[in-house]
């Protein structure tokens, strides 16, 4: 028999609240705390309780209990001597990552698993990536508004010039300091936001991907206000001249939505909520360029002043961000995060047809089901290598913290595949050159991490990766300095390294100096094949910029050595959301000294018009450097 407690005042229940909420935002200053480290809370709390006892409210006692009040009055305290997040926290807390770190690794040989090697600090917090085709980065993402990682930075409810934009090119060949990062400011605009206050484009949280002459269309962002409205912004930044086009507003604003590159070379743009707000997504999907216009194909072909078109079918995902791919078929497969809404999209007809519900893994016993049509929550999805005809498949994997299945859709059937180790949120998963997978970064969930709001003291585990070998078959890397989730995001460079970065809020948690202007970071992993011996050498590609089915041949001093040569697509991701991954094997038609011939891949269809990182690599499936090579539509563009 329970007893029933006294009424609750309105007063106490909304301090009760407020103050649990804050407890969740508790930091040691002494480092950083492990989500769900009980023990470790436990410990903190006895010795500061012990050093300066704290006392409880009597009124909060009465209603919660003295044993609740007293937690309450410590996090109370414990927030007081924090403050606005002080420099020696940040400090602190990078020293014992970076500590955890070199002990978590010991155990890992970098021949079999790769390691982590370098880490730096960068001018932005990298919301947004893409790896373009001149070798350089760029990182995009928005003006913080805020400093202390326990509050949001970003202007998402912003309305006015601080809502603003920016953008950086890291350039590789540079090294790491601050010399290796140029700024690139996207075109200022002035906002319907009804204050005439110009500012640069509020582009973050947009969709995006490459366009086949290499530049790469951004599309919606933050017109700000109501929870996050959508903009209509249309914009193009060119790698080739290193400046941003700005183009016809779409139809729709949209904040949050997806982008992808068809067979045709036009980019479908759907979903995203609208310039309402919050709650009010849109189901109309725009191509980019329009039809009457062509496709962009040459470096001088300038996309500036341009208009969208509008798609005849729709899109009515009820969740953002779905997850978009043309595979070998042609078709655009549009996987929502609600189980059900799973769709392909005929570019030719304008129509959409359904697939059958993803199979994802039922609540357990005694767990209250998700109300229909939530789904997944951000997590990854990679079309499958499938020879040189290019994918036929799709593997889901993540966005659910209790399901650590993978789920692969080919030949528009589902089936389960092998799990990895823990269901993680807010992963980033991978191709790379030698047809593997690696999934970096991840979290519990969106931003509580299971510590509570805008905690930066995310659960540690996610901090290691995960590898895919040529089986299907997963197995636990390394661990990257930085436990980081939302926002967070990995490239693969043309060296076969890869660059991880993004979480505005680990970033500014363990900034080295809050001061500067190097508020986010940049850490590199290499993979095992860089730790296997010596790696065949490419020389010149003769012909860069071909057509389907044509030959091209480059140069090799290690040749008789080259076993596969392969197309992997330079990537741009946001929200674990990347629809630019593609990996295609290349037949070796002769060789000849120091020479090989290959076939590039033999339709629009195995591979959409645009650049993609060529590798050459040896039996032990160690790659070269890659050259870059751009595949032609048969037929129109702009330029003959």
């Amino acid at each position: 028999m329970s007893r029933r407690n006294p009424p609750v005042p309105r007063r106490l229940l909304a301090a009760a609240v407020a103050v649990c909420a804050a407890s969740a935002l508790t930091v040691s200053v002494a480092g950083p705390a492990l989500a769900h480290d009980h023990d470790r809370t436990a410990d903190t709390q006895t010795s500061a309780t012990a050093a300066d006892p704290v006392k409880a409210d009597p009124d909060e006692a009465a209603v919660l209990g003295e044993e609740h009040a007293e937690e309450h009055a410590l996090t109370r305290k414990l927030l007081a001597a924090v403050g606005e997040y002080p420099q020696s926290t940040r400090t602190e807390r990078l020293k014992a990552l970076g500590e955890s770190q070199a002990a978590a690794n010991t155990g890992f040989d970098p021949s079999e698993s790769g390691r982590f090697r370098e880490y730096f600090p960068s001018p932005d917090f990298a919301a947004h990536i893409a790896q373009l085709p001149t070798g350089k980065v760029l990182l995009f993402s928005f003006e913080r508004i805020e400093k202390n990682p326990q509050k949001e930075p970003a202007p998402t409810d912003t309305i006015g010039k601080e809502n603003a934009g920016r953008a950086y090119l890291w350039d590789p060949a540079k090294g790491t300091g601050t010399a290796a990062f140029t700024k690139v400011t996207p075109p200022v605009v002035n906002m319907p936001d009804g204050l005439n206050q110009p500012r640069p484009a509020p582009f973050f949280c947009a969709g995006h991907s490459f366009l086949p002459n290499g530049m790469l269309g951004v599309f919606g962002g933050n017109l700000g206000g109501n929870g996050g409205s959508g903009a209509k912004l249309s914009l193009v930044f060119d790698p080739w001249q290193e400046v941003w086009y700005q183009n016809k507003d779409m139809a729709v604003g949209r904040w949050y939505p997806s982008v992808v590159t068809g067979m045709d070379g036009r980019q479908l743009i759907m979903s995203g909520q609208s310039e309402l707000g919050w709650g009010t997504p849109t189901a109309i999907v725009e191509r980019f360029p329009a039809l009457d216009k062509s496709v962009p194909v040459a470096k001088t072909d300038k996309p500036e002043g341009w208009s969208i078109g509008r798609f005849k079918a729709d899109a009515p995902f009820k969740r953002d961000y779905p997850h978009l791919f043309s595979l070998r078929d042609g078709r655009i497969y549009g996987l929502g995060r609600s189980p059900e809404q799973q769709w392909t999209f005929d570019i030719n007809t304008e129509t959409r047809t359904s697939l059958p519900a993803r199979p994802d893994n039922p609540p357990g016993p005694g767990a209250m089901a998700p109300p229909q049509g939530f789904g997944r929550n951000y997590g990854s999805a990679v079309p499958l290598p499938a020879g040189f005809r290019g994918p036929d498949s799709v593997l889901v994997l993540g966005g659910d913290r209790d399901d650590p299945n993978t789920y692969q859709l080919v030949g528009g059937q589902w089936s389960k595949q092998q799990p990895r180790a823990f269901g993680r949120t807010q992963d980033d998963t991978l191709l790379l050159p030698d047809a593997t997978l690696l999934t970096v970064n991840g979290a519990f969930d969106i931003r509580d991490y299971g510590n509570g709001t805008y905690n930066p003291n995310a659960d540690l585990k996610y901090r290691q990766t995960e590898l895919r070998d040529a089986n299907g078959n997963w197995k636990l890397g390394p661990a990257q300095r930085l436990p980081r989730g939302y926002h967070s995001n990995a490239v693969v460079l043309p060296d076969g390294r890869v660059m991880v970065t993004g979480d505005e809020l680990q970033q500014l948690a363990n900034d080295p100096d809050i001061n500067d202007d190097m508020n986010g970071s940049i850490e590199i992993y290499e993979p095992a094949y860089l730790h296997q011996g010596s790696r065949p050498n490419l020389g010149l590609v003769f012909n860069p910029s071909v057509t389907y089915n044509e030959k091209i041949t480059v140069s090799s001093s290690t040749a008789n050595d080259v076993t596969r040569a392969v197309l992997l697509a330079p990537t741009t991701a946001t929200h674990s959301v990347n629809t630019s991954q593609r990996h295609l094997e290349l037949r070796i038609k002769s060789r000849s000294g120091n020479f090989l011939e290959l076939q590039a891949p033999p339709s629009a269809a195995a591979a959409p018009p645009g650049y993609y990182m060529l590798f050459l690599l040896n039996e032990e499936g160690a790659p070269s450097t890659a050259g870059w090579v751009q595949l032609k539509p048969a037929s129109g563009g702009l330029t003959p």
